[in-house]
């Protein structure tokens, strides 16, 4: 009988990953807006009723690919984290972001791209999408501990919305001073900034190939947060 529902659930198992394998081969076609269970279906000889056992809606199978990607890129970044040299890993855990999207620029598109029409991610996305986030408040913390991590002279204090926005990163990195959790959030968008304007095609006649602008850049960047 066990054996019996293991064969049964790694069945099911595989047949989920088909279907998600599916439905990134049609993000990279025709992109999430477009994404259809009765196409995926179709391409995986499924009656769609059988496939919505699996994914009740669209919105589901989204949820799922964007779980997927999120923990795709974290898994890339905690790859690179080797608790050493506070600058150095920052430095690798910036070209591993970057390894990563390049690889794989459609699930680039799906978690950081345009939002998608009529989808709302629910909180389940949540955990996935901070695990790069909080390697990074993490080394920051190893950094300031260690001494480190100074903050600029200029970095100021944030106050007001700003710093009642800002508590939520002091709970998750207390040690951190409250102006480099500012600027930690500043140099986050900037380098998802940095690598759209590089797979949408923005770098093209100026920093392309853009290999020694991200070095350099993720060097300024490590400088604007205290890392030295």
């Amino acid at each position: 009988m066990n054996a019996g529902r293991t064969a049964r659930e790694r069945a099911r198992a595989e047949l989920t990953e088909e279907i998600k394998t599916a439905a990134r081969r049609q993000l990279a076609t025709v992109g999430a807006e477009a994404l259809s269970l009765r196409a995926i279906s179709r391409e995986l000889g499924m009656v769609s009723s059988a496939l919505y056992r699996y994914f009740p809606s669209r919105d589901e199978l989204l949820t799922a690919l964007i779980i997927d990607a999120y923990d795709a890129l974290g898994s890339a970044a905690e790859a690179v984290a080797h608790g050493g040299d506070p600058l150095d890993e920052w430095v690798a855990i910036y070209s591993a972001v970057r390894d990563w999207a390049r690889a794989h620029p459609q699930e680039y598109a799906l978690i950081y791209g345009s939002p998608i029409s009529g989808y709302k991610a629910p909180q389940t996305t949540v955990e996935p999408a901070a695990r790069v986030p909080l390697l990074l408040l993490g080394l920051l913390q190893r950094a300031q501990a260690s001494g480190r991590l100074t903050p600029p002279p200029d970095a100021p204090e944030p106050s007001g919305v700003l710093a009642d926005q800002v508590k939520v990163l002091v709970e998750l990195a207390p040690q951190v001073p409250r102006a480099v959790l500012l600027r930690t959030v500043i140099v986050w968008t900037q380098l998802f900034g940095m690598l759209s304007f590089e797979l949408f095609g923005q770098l093209v006649g100026s920093m392309d190939p853009a290999d020694e602008f991200f070095a350099a850049a993720s060097r300024q960047m490590a400088a604007f947060v205290g890392l030295s």
